[in-house]
């Protein structure tokens, strides 16, 4: 890849929706804990509200989706993905939904999935 396909793509503060996508997500203690799937953006606010974890499943049959608020996820340059400060136990119990049973993403869903994970919803 050229350099400037690289500065295309990331910069130190911006990098594409395509490089996000498929960044491992790892708990505090360093355990993978899935994938993301893809995010949300909100259509006004040019905002990220979720990035959607896939985690389980084999192959990403089977997998569950977990909305997880932005701000929850730190990106660590050391492991070359985002590291939440939760492991699966907690993960295990959060909103989840299958991929044929994707949810209303509306305020009072961003409420309860927000509010899982200790984050204000800002709507």
């Amino acid at each position: 890849m050229a350099d400037h396909d690289i500065e295309t793509e990331e910069t130190t503060d911006l990098i594409a929706s395509n490089k996000v996508e498929g960044t491992s997500v790892y708990s505090r203690q360093g355990e993978k804990l899935g994938s993301i799937y893809n995010f949300l953006v909100g259509k006004r606010s040019g905002k990220v509200d979720y990035a959607v974890l896939q985690f389980g499943g084999i192959f990403g049959l089977g997998a569950d989706y977990y909305p997880l608020p932005w701000d929850v996820l730190n990106y660590d340059t050391d492991q070359g993905g985002y590291v939440v400060n939760l492991d699966k136990t907690v993960l295990e119990k959060a909103p989840r939904y299958a991929a044929s049973d994707e949810p209303i993403f509306d305020r009072d869903y961003g409420r309860e999935v927000y509010g899982y994970y200790g984050v204000t919803y800002p709507y």
